[in-house]
């Protein structure tokens, strides 16, 4: 990091906050600074390129100098840069782009509620489920119940469906009424002699036993991402949503699909919910929908959720939600052509093209004396660095070895990211070429091989014989 600031460093020292920062630290060390993007890289502001491994934060789809999305913010900017869709009101980029996302939607799904990021959408989502019950005479029927390690966003209601002690702790969350089952990580949480079969009917019986404790009558939605993000990239047994689809439809329980990291190409279809048999009730979606050129996110609703809740508003007399720039003019012209650019360019068979590789690449390094974990699907994956290969134990969190792995990747140019505990994830973007992914996968190994020099030399690790 940036230990002795500059004029911009020490600007950003006197007047930001930063998310997702140890903030008391970031007074001394300062931000690195960029300043430009190219393809899949990114320059810092002394001029270093870095491949960027992450797609920022698992969201620049098309790279980071896409111009048509320029030009066509550009031209939606000097037409018509802003107008609400409040009050019976409505624009063209927000209807077009309606169209565009709902073809391309899972099956059933046939309306769609915008805001600005992730998090709210999925905080819309705890609303449309409590207002569509409410409207159905359901009103006891308002649990949601999320995933331990799953990440659905930093709003009060999206933090409480999150699964990480970290958006809980000192935040007074969750709230009462959100509830959460397991992970499905094999490797992670299955017993000994347990397989991936077996794992995936023992988290379904789980989900069933809380559901029944809670009380049936009670519990109104589950959500989950089809490949958690930020909590591990944790890939589900092949078998696990088939399971847990089976109980929430005994018990009348709406799942809510986040394919906000997964959505548009990601896992190699164009929806998380495809690649592993989801059928979801409600879908949110954000980050690769405006290719994160601007902020975006949608909430997808079958017509049986949506005609309920007209018909409530009716009674009411308006749907009382809404934020100011839902559908942003510039903003939906601009997924409107994100859309246009995955169809056009063929960016699933891109996708699908390329993925063997990246999957391949983070597989390889289990060879390596400080992996003892890969996993991944399509063009996202990780790696788990371990203490004994032998026993598959973890490094105490204290030692923080992901982020000295992440850190050591940083200084050979190589942005990726040291999750939960110590897991390093991939998440490139989606026009990543293979030459792209030797280089992105062989700068890990290389910052491995540094983390691991270090471990040794301090005493905290030794390769075993």
């Amino acid at each position: 990091m940036n230990t002795i600031p500059n004029s911009l460093a020490a600007r950003d020292i006197a007047t930001l906050v930063h998310p997702y920062t140890n903030l008391a630290k970031h007074k001394s060390e300062g931000p690195r600074i960029m300043k430009r993007g190219k393809g899949v890289r990114v320059q810092d502001d002394n001029g270093k390129w870095y491949l960027e491994g992450m797609a920022g934060l698992w969201c620049a789809s098309l790279g980071f100098d896409e111009p048509r999305l320029v030009e066509v913010a550009a031209k939606q900017m000097a037409e018509l840069p802003y107008y609400a869709i409040f009050n019976h009101a409505s624009h063209q980029p927000a209807i077009d782009l309606s169209e565009r996302l709902l073809a391309i939607a899972p099956k059933g799904l046939t309306k769609v509620l915008y805001a600005n990021s992730g998090s709210e959408a999925n905080d819309s989502a705890v609303k449309m489920v409590w207002y569509y019950n409410n409207a159905i005479g359901r009103p006891q029927k308002k649990k949601i119940i999320g995933r331990f390690r799953g990440y659905h966003g930093v709003t009060v209601a999206s933090a409480s469906m999150t699964g990480q002690e970290i958006n809980h702790k000192d935040w007074d969350l969750p709230l009462p009424g959100f509830l959460h089952t397991d992970c499905p990580s094999h490797f992670h949480y299955a017993l000994p002699g347990e397989n991936e079969e077996q794992f995936a009917t023992r988290l379904a019986q789980n989900l069933e036993e809380l559901i029944l404790r809670e009380g049936p009558e009670t519990v109104a939605a589950f959500i989950a991402e089809p490949v958690n993000g930020g909590g591990g990239v944790i890939v589900p047994p092949a078998t696990y949503f088939a399971k847990i689809q089976a109980v929430l439809k005994k018990y009348d329980v709406l799942f809510i699909a986040d394919e906000v990291i997964c959505g548009f190409g990601r896992t190699g279809n164009m929806f998380g919910c495809e690649t592993f048999g989801i059928v979801p009730d409600m879908m949110t979606v954000a980050k690769a929908l405006s290719a994160s050129f601007l902020p975006i996110s949608g909430l997808l609703m079958t017509e049986e959720i949506f005609e309920a809740i007209a018909r409530n508003s009716d009674r009411l007399g308006t749907f009382g939600h809404g934020v100011t720039y839902a559908a942003h003019p510039v903003c939906a012209a601009v997924a409107a052509e994100t859309l246009k650019i995955y169809e056009e360019r063929d960016i699933l068979g891109h996708v699908r093209s390329v993925a063997p590789r990246l999957q391949e690449g983070i597989r390889g390094l289990l060879d390596h004396p400080l992996i003892g974990n890969a996993r991944g699907v399509g063009l996202i994956g990780a790696v788990e660095p371990v203490k004994d290969k032998a026993t598959n134990e973890a490094f105490p969190v204290g030692e923080k070895v992901g982020q000295m792995i992440q850190q050591a990747a940083w200084e050979r140019g190589i942005i990726v990211r040291g999750m939960r505990g110590d897991g390093i994830a991939f998440c490139p973007p989606l026009i990543i070429t293979e030459a792209e992914i030797d280089e992105l996968v062989a700068g890990v190994r290389g910052a491995l091989d540094d983390v691991a020099g270090m471990l040794s030399s301090r005493g905290l690790w030794r390769e075993a014989a």
